[in-house]
């Protein structure tokens, strides 16, 4: 009886070893980068935040708005248009009655007020509150805070306004039944992404601000007042100006385009002017030219549509101009970001 006893506990005492032999231990999880521990953070604070709720609420309001009165006066305007035909989807867009203005024109007067929203208080309100220098005491690089800060506003940017303009052609595709084509399709998406970069330029602009101004009620100031000042005021300086050196209704043909050309240059150092350009072309195809024109331009000249390559290359000095000017307002507030001091005080 003992020795049958001993075989059992021996034979109970293998088993048990080795089915602790084949249990696994839970493999552990991978640590996440803290770049993007600090864009989830960011991505969360924002979509949180009542500044961003009521912008987004107002952008989508008057989007709406927009689309309606498209909508309404879209039969005039295939009338009066000989390719509103080709290009229905396209009308959603840029189709007003002079009660509110199209789609394009809210993104250029809105969107500046998202990007100087997102960014006003990214460094300094943190630099106040104590927790920037936290932070930074982390095994973590200096320039992901402010890349990691820029990357979650670009996320929240781009995902709104690609909501925004499937939104437009989804309402529009159900209260029509007419699907866009390719052309149209690919030239909204341009437009978004024209769109995406615009408001980039005005939250780099913020961002700058912020780093630079230690109070948050001051960045946003700054960045507003250069905002009015591009979509007010610069205009009325350059009517000033084209007004004292404007020449005589005698002069010459070439002396006029001269002078046209010169103000229309004064009026592409704003940036709004860049985006609209841009915009009015990539939406309208039926425009062939941003600058002004002579007879002998004009002569012999097929009133068609462009292609959407032939759009491209006639705004690619426009697009390029906004697109440099974002990357330079970044690069200001990478270096200043970098060669800052930050104290918890």
């Amino acid at each position: 009886m003992k020795e049958g006893y001993n075989m059992v506990k021996k034979k109970v005492s293998e088993d048990t070893t080795g089915n602790q032999k084949k249990v696994k231990r839970p493999a552990k999880e991978k640590p996440k980068h803290p770049f993007w521990v600090i864009v989830n953070k960011e991505v969360s604070d924002h979509v949180r935040s009542w500044r961003f709720i009521i912008l987004v609420a107002l952008i989508a309001l008057t989007c709406l708005g927009s689309m309606y009165t498209a909508l309404n006066n879209m039969g005039d305007a295939l009338k009066s248009s000989k390719t509103g035909e080709l290009f229905f989807f396209l009308k959603l867009f840029t189709v007003s009655d002079n009660t509110l203005p199209p789609f394009f024109v809210f993104i250029s007067f809105l969107g500046p007020l998202l990007g100087i929203s997102l960014g006003f208080d990214t460094i300094n309100s943190e630099q106040n509150r104590g927790t920037l220098s936290r932070v930074m005491a982390q095994p973590i690089y200096r320039d992901y805070i402010l890349n990691a800060k820029f990357t979650a506003s670009m996320i929240v940017i781009s995902v709104l306004f690609f909501a925004l303009g499937f939104l437009v052609m989804g309402l529009g595709l159900i209260a029509v039944g007419i699907p866009p084509t390719a052309e149209e399709f690919l030239r909204v998406i341009f437009f978004i992404v024209l769109s995406i970069f615009y408001v980039a330029l005005w939250l780099n602009l913020s961002i700058l601000f912020s780093v630079r101004i230690r109070q948050a009620a001051t960045s946003a100031l700054a960045g507003i007042s250069v905002w009015l000042f591009f979509s007010i005021f610069f205009n009325m300086i350059v009517d000033l100006i084209a007004k004292g050196l404007a020449p005589s209704s005698f002069a010459p043909e070439y002396v006029i385009v001269k002078f046209q050309k010169m103000i229309l240059n004064l009026m592409r150092i704003s940036p709004a002017q860049l985006y609209s350009e841009a915009t009015t072309t990539l939406l309208m195809p039926s425009v062939r030219s941003t600058g002004p024109l002579t007879m002998e331009q004009v002569a012999g000249a097929i009133p068609s549509p462009l292609p959407l390559g032939q759009s491209l290359l006639v705004v690619w000095p426009q697009v390029t101009g906004l697109i440099a000017v974002t990357i330079l307002l970044f690069a200001l507030a990478y270096v200043a970001f970098m060669r800052k001091e930050i104290r918890s005080s």
